[in-house]
């Protein structure tokens, strides 16, 4: 029972070339930094990622990004990062783009053993019609593009048919976690990361503060130990990181309605 492994380089150490992996975070909130970082270093590549987004410049999943490890994303969010921009449009990267909404339940879906759900996301668009660009080719022209997706009607609305993702691995970060693998996250970090790990076969958690069992009051608990397989303290240090820092000048009264 007890789940937690030393450190980020040995929870990572079997990721192999070609894995999937469902990553937690939003922008720069609730994202998994040690474990990336860690299987930077280990050097697997050809990876398929399911992700809000791919992190920024420098950061998060970006840093995967930059070192050319990353054959392919399922995100719903791709602003923000250069080299995200610069890899897709050459070619180097394939992207399946799907609502945010639709991204979080296929991930819980996959998690229950549900294989596709029907929603209203994306009807009458190319989410369902097909025809987005996944992978262009060097000259710009279209390689591969989205197949149409199967419609339904129910109760006079039409619905498109989305299916679950389930991942070799999960990499995702906690506020606190116990040694059985029970995970709390602190307020807006709790947004792809509760999904992203039950989609992962093996998910790996990083928490801020490790605990004992029982220690956390099971009403708190926001992902059970039952979907964690390994556990590993990483304590934060400096301050965190701001994607968009807006400050008021030196002097400025603030606006009142």
């Amino acid at each position: 029972m007890n789940k937690v492994i030393p450190t980020t380089a040995e929870a990572v150490a079997d990721v192999p070339h070609g894995a999937s992996i469902a990553v937690g975070g939003f922008g720069l909130v609730g994202v998994p930094e040690a474990l990336i970082d860690a299987l930077l270093e280990q050097g697997a590549g050809d990876l398929e990622i399911a992700s809000n987004n791919l992190g920024t410049d420098g950061f998060g999943l970006g840093v995967l990004l930059s070192a050319g490890r990353i054959r392919r994303t399922i995100s719903s969010y791709v602003g923000q990062n250069k080299e995200f921009a610069r890899q897709y449009l050459a070619g180097e990267l394939e992207v399946e783009l799907t609502p945010q909404g639709s991204l979080a339940e296929r991930m819980r879906a996959g998690g229950a053993g549900i294989p596709a759900f029907f929603t209203p996301a994306g009807v009458g668009t190319q989410v369902a019609d097909g025809g987005l660009p996944r992978r262009y080719s060097a000259d710009g022209s279209v390689a591969l593009a989205s197949p149409p997706k199967e419609t339904r009607e129910f109760d006079g609305e039409a619905y498109v048919l989305e299916r679950a993702i389930v991942t070799d691995y999960a990499l995702v970060h906690a506020w606190k976690g116990d040694r059985h693998g029970n995970l709390v996250f602190r307020k807006s970090a709790r947004n792809f990361n509760p999904p992203a790990a039950s989609a992962g076969r093996i998910t790996i958690a990083e928490v801020e503060e490790l605990v004992e069992p029982g220690a956390i009051d099971p009403d708190s608990v926001h992902v059970p130990g039952i979907q964690v397989q390994r556990v590993v303290h990483v304590p934060v240090t400096g301050p965190k990181k701001i994607e968009k820092t807006t400050l008021r000048e030196s002097g400025q009264k603030e606006a009142r309605s």
